[in-house]
């Protein structure tokens, strides 16, 4: 509920609004009303914290213009710094800077804008004013002239202080980095909303073509959000949040998230969400809700337990960390465990989850040559940039992450004799880091285990570093599963599924060729020469398609040479092969004893 202005705007004033919906274009004014008299610098950001990615999103700009404020008549000289920054001329009065900036990216990263919705993080709209970060700031959202969007509502965690019934009108932030950790929506909503312990939640969809089962996803969210809660606070059971919100898009196809303190901007597909009158896929709501967990686990682990590096964020280049194994990696070993916990899925569907996330590590040639702390650090570059030699040279601190976030919870268990678990290592992180905000050191995780587990802990935690943080062993879960709860067998595999791990290629279907996108070192197929963008074009003398692929690989023996022919450049190319036993990775299965 918007409350009335206690005191005057503050001296940096955001006004944003749709301007142009077919030509997907947001005006933004930015007034500065005590501006530096020598030369006020302005600087969009490079990147959006949450995803390490340099985007400059300064290019989207497409006019930017600059006036005394009240004076339209005679335009400011901006002069241009670099691709990112303006510098204002030496004035001694207030200014308005006025920009148009072109938004179609339909991510949860930057800017969206057209006839059915809009959306945007402030950070691909709005400068920073250079030395006043630090100080408050207001954001006024104003409608568009067009009727097209006379039903549209305004969805944001900002703190609004005098609105209409429809959210447009002024929000405050505390400084520029609280301003950029809210984004917004505009458009036509289904709202759902519970309490967990105490805490008003709600989640607002956008893109469904149905009535949402509000009633379903209540129930879910709410145990969800209650089992986390809990994590961290057992005792209290305290939100660290006064409210928060889950902004949702579903569209045809789509998929992903981003954190922020209050809330979180999710893209799904729709019928990963339970509609009425519509058949729900139970695979897709369960992955659908497992981001949930993600992205609302990530309001402790990143927004407010952070790497020190990170504090502050610098927008302008790169913040190098060696710790997303901790930060991402933790956090998605536990969205499928609080799933588990909060009873939205079994135990049997657990260790499927488990298995299925061990499996594609173990598929992943990268992960013998990068680390977890290299594939941290170099995420801006390797990660967030793929290409067609991707898994050859990267492992997921995701993927890998999650793993090393189990074996270290089996090790302490252990080591406790049921005691203590990874739990209580978050719970301490969580006192220590998160609810001072005291940025956790690249080496800060040692002195928290220590205290927690001892001294007789170091030689286990040692090897952990050693071994699957700085180094790159697998790590061998298989050995610390109890058989007496979870029993770990080979996984049974069918012939044809064996085959494909062992010929080591990823493909996609291009005007009626199978056009390869990546080969994986080790497999069949980089040993006959094959290479990504080739076009394959038979195999033992049989035509490739995809629809035949299947056919055709189930038709191979193992020690049995396979003929190839492709084209690359458009010039035929033809080679052999043999399949091997040691082209397959290892791959497992967990049960329940």
């Amino acid at each position: 509920m918007s409350t009335s202005l206690s005191s005057d705007l503050p001296e940096i004033v955001y006004t944003v609004w749709p301007a142009d919906l077919h030509g997907h274009r947001f005006a933004v004014k930015l007034r500065i009303a005590r501006p530096d008299p020598h030369g006020q610098i302005i600087q969009m950001p490079s990147w959006i914290p949450g995803s390490y990615l340099i985007r400059d999103f300064s290019k989207q700009i497409e006019t930017i213009d600059a006036y005394l404020e009240g004076d339209r008549t005679k335009p400011l000289t901006l002069e241009r710094i670099d691709n990112d920054q303006w510098r204002l001329p030496k004035v001694n009065s207030p200014v308005e800077i006025l920009t148009t900036v072109y938004a179609f990216d339909s991510s949860v990263r930057a800017a969206y804008l057209d006839h059915e919705r809009g959306f945007f993080n402030p950070s691909s709209l709005c400068f920073a004013v250079k030395g006043q970060e630090h100080l408050p700031c207001a954001l006024a959202l104003v409608p568009s002239e067009s009727a097209a969007t006379a039903h549209w509502t305004i969805q944001t965690s900002l703190r609004a202080v005098k609105t209409d019934p429809k959210g447009y009108g002024f929000y405050l932030a505390k400084n520029y980095d609280d301003l950029l950790d809210h984004p917004i929506a505009f458009g036509e909503f289904q709202m759902i909303h519970w309490q967990s312990n105490g805490t008003p939640h709600a989640m607002a969809i956008q893109g469904c073509l149905h009535e949402v089962d509000a009633a379903h996803l209540a129930t879910d969210l709410q145990a969800i959000c209650s089992s986390t809660i809990g994590l961290f606070e057992p005792k209290v059971k305290q939100a660290p949040f006064n409210s928060y919100l889950f902004l949702v898009n579903a569209v045809l196809a789509g998929y992903g998230g981003l954190e922020h303190r209050n809330s979180t901007a999710l893209l799904c597909r729709r019928d990963q969400l339970p509609q009425n009158a519509v058949p729900l896929d139970e695979a897709g709501y369960r992955e659908f809700l497992g981001l949930c967990s993600h992205e609302y686990f990530h309001a402790w682990l990143v927004k407010r337990i952070q790497p020190k590096s990170f504090q502050p964020y610098q927008l302008d280049r790169r913040n190098h960390t060696r710790l997303l194994w901790l930060f991402e990696g933790f956090t998605s070993y536990y969205d499928d465990l609080q799933l588990f916990r909060s009873k939205r899925i079994d135990l049997k569907t657990y260790l499927n989850l488990l298995a299925e996330n061990w499996n594609s590590v173990l598929r992943g040639p990268g992960r013998t040559k990068q680390s977890l702390a290299d594939s941290s650090f170099d995420a801006w570059t390797k990660y967030y940039q793929v290409d067609e030699n991707t898994a050859n040279k990267v492992v997921s601190y995701y993927g890998k992450g999650a793993l090393l976030a189990l074996g270290l919870d089996l090790s302490i268990r252990q080591f406790t004799n049921h005691r203590k678990s990874l739990d209580d290592l978050m719970r301490l992180i969580w006192q220590t880091h998160g609810v001072n905000q005291v940025g956790i050191a690249e080496d800060g995780l040692d002195p928290l285990i220590f205290n927690l587990l001892g001294d007789g802990f170091t030689k286990i935690w040692s090897r952990f570093k050693s071994d699957y943080i700085f180094g790159v062993k697998d790590i061998p879960l298989q050995k610390w599963f109890d058989p007496k709860a979870i029993l770990v067998s080979p996984k049974k595999q069918t012939q044809l599924e064996r085959i494909k791990l062992q010929l080591g290629i990823r493909y996609t279907e291009i005007n009626g060729w199978l056009k390869i996108t990546a080969v994986l070192d080790g497999g069949a197929a980089q040993s006959a020469g094959l290479a990504a963008g080739d076009l394959l074009a038979n195999i033992n003398g049989q035509r490739v398609t995809s629809a035949r692929l299947d056919q055709l690989l189930g038709s191979l023996q193992e020690d049995m040479p396979i003929a190839f022919s492709f084209y690359r450049d458009d010039l035929e190319h033809e080679s052999m092969a043999v399949l091997h036993s040691s082209q397959a990775p290892q791959q497992f299965a967990l049960t329940p004893a």
